[in-house]
Order: structure tokens, then sequence, then C-alpha cells
């Protein structure tokens, strides 16, 4: 036996070229696309139950919260696109959670694939799947009667935010995925952190409405900065100020969590 050998059998090299990494990531993001063909319960998560969210908004608290509901419409459309997003962040890691419960994870240690591709490949795919999700609601809304006040750059540029934000938010559904003992964990761990967030982001309630005790909460809120960008890009509004927080905190969240869910992968597989 030579010294080559003394490295563990299947456990592959880490560092791969670019060029390759990047074909890896499209590879597998690909392999979870096909999913929903093999499983197309996936498109009630990516269809509908977000347009059941919007229907129950609008036809149950807009007669409440405006004078009609199709005032109340023009409002909430974007909340509900950005809670449709968040959301959607946790198939990301509940499908990791399977993934490792079922032993994938542990099969392409015996692949030169690098450490990070399957992870990067799921939310690359997740990402996807949740930018169908946005389009079809503004489709919906569009036949509910909500009305776009903008152009259609500044709806590609809702979408994009809102996809950037959502690839961020991914690396927190990954560490939820590794850490959780079964994919009902995970989605009890993800509820804790997106209803919060969702609920005090002024989506679906004008924000002066709420207690001044939250005023802290409600300024610095991410979610509430997403709100507020998706609203001004998609019917009028301050979109510059909201934005950039919304890239600031996408790059933060996305340096921090990036590595310590690669980290806990390592650990974990």
């Amino acid at each position: 036996m030579t010294t080559e050998s003394a490295r563990p059998a299947g456990a592959g090299p880490r560092r791969v070229p670019l060029t390759e990494g990047c074909r890896q990531v499209s590879t597998l993001a690909a392999r979870n696309l096909m999913h929903i063909r093999r499983n197309p319960d996936e498109l009630i998560d990516l269809s509908v139950v977000p347009v059941m969210l919007l229907l129950l908004f609008t036809y149950v608290f807009g007669g409440a919260i405006a004078d009609s509901t199709s005032e109340y419409l023009q409002f909430v459309l974007p909340g509900v696109i950005v809670m449709s997003a968040m959301l959607g962040t946790l198939s990301t890691g509940m499908g990791l959670n399977v993934d490792v419960m079922k032993g994938y994870l542990d099969r392409l240690r015996s692949l030169p694939v690098a450490r990070s591709a399957p992870l990067a490949g799921r939310i690359l795919a997740d990402t996807a799947k949740q930018a169908w999700s946005m389009a079809l609601l503004l489709g919906i809304g569009a036949v509910l009667g909500f009305r776009v006040q903008t152009d259609a750059a500044s709806v590609l540029g809702a979408l994009l935010l809102l996809c950037v934000f959502s690839f961020a938010l991914s690396w927190l559904a990954v560490l939820f995925g590794v850490i959780a003992a079964d994919p009902e964990k995970v989605q009890n761990l993800g509820f804790a952190v997106v209803f919060p967030m969702a609920f005090t982001s002024g989506a679906f309630v004008p924000k002066d409405t709420m207690p001044g005790w939250l005023d802290w909460w409600v300024n610095v809120n991410p979610a509430g900065q997403l709100v507020d960008a998706v609203r001004g890009l998609l019917i009028g509004g301050p979109v510059a100020a909201p934005a950039f927080r919304v890239v600031l905190f996408t790059v933060l969240c996305t340096a921090v969590l990036l590595p310590v869910a690669v980290n806990a992968v390592k650990r974990k597989v």
C-alpha cells in the first residue's frame, strides 16, 4: 500500500476548479428541480399555498383593514409575495434534512464533489422554484385586480431582490436542516423565525398601527425593508434606502451563515 492510500477511501477531494464547481452546482440544482416531475406534491407548496394566502388575506381581512378588498389587494400583494418567499426557504432545509437522513450526502462524499456544491445546488433550485411562485402570485393578483403602477424593469427588480433575499435566508434553513432531527422540526424552527418577521414587517397592516414598543424592531426588521422595497417597485414609493438595507442584510447573512452551514454539514456527514 502506498502513501497515497492513506487518505480514507471515499473521502474524495474537496477542492475543485471554479468551472468544475459551477458545473457541479448546476447539475445538482437540475437534480432537485427534476423532483417536481416525480413528486407533484411539491407544486402545492409552490402554487396552491401562496395563492390561498393571497385569497384569504384579501377577502377575509381586506374589508376590515381597508375601505375595500380591491384597495387592500394593492397593499397586501407585495407582502404576500414576501411571506411566500420566506416560507419557501423552509423547503431548502427540509429537503436537505431528508438528504442527510437517507444518506444522499454520504454517497456524495465518495465522489470528487465540492462540499458546498450540494448546498448551493439545492438553494439555487429552490430559488428558481420561488421565482415561479412569485410570478404566479403576480399573475393571479392581476386577475383579481392588482395593477402594477411602475414598469417592467421595476417588476424584474422586485423579483431579483426577492430571489437575492431568499438566497441569503436559505442558508439559515440549511443550518436548521442539518441540526434538526427530522423535517417536521425543521419546519417548526423555520416558522419560529418566519412568522414573527413576516407579521411585524408591515406586509399585512400599516406599520404605524403597531404598538410603540415594536417600533425599534419594525424599523430594523429585514423582512420589513424587503416589503417596503418590493411595494415601492410594484406600486411606487421609496426604493433605494430599503433596497440597500436588503442587499446589506443579504451580504452579511450569507457571509455569516454560509461557512457555519457548510461546517455543520461537514460535522454531520
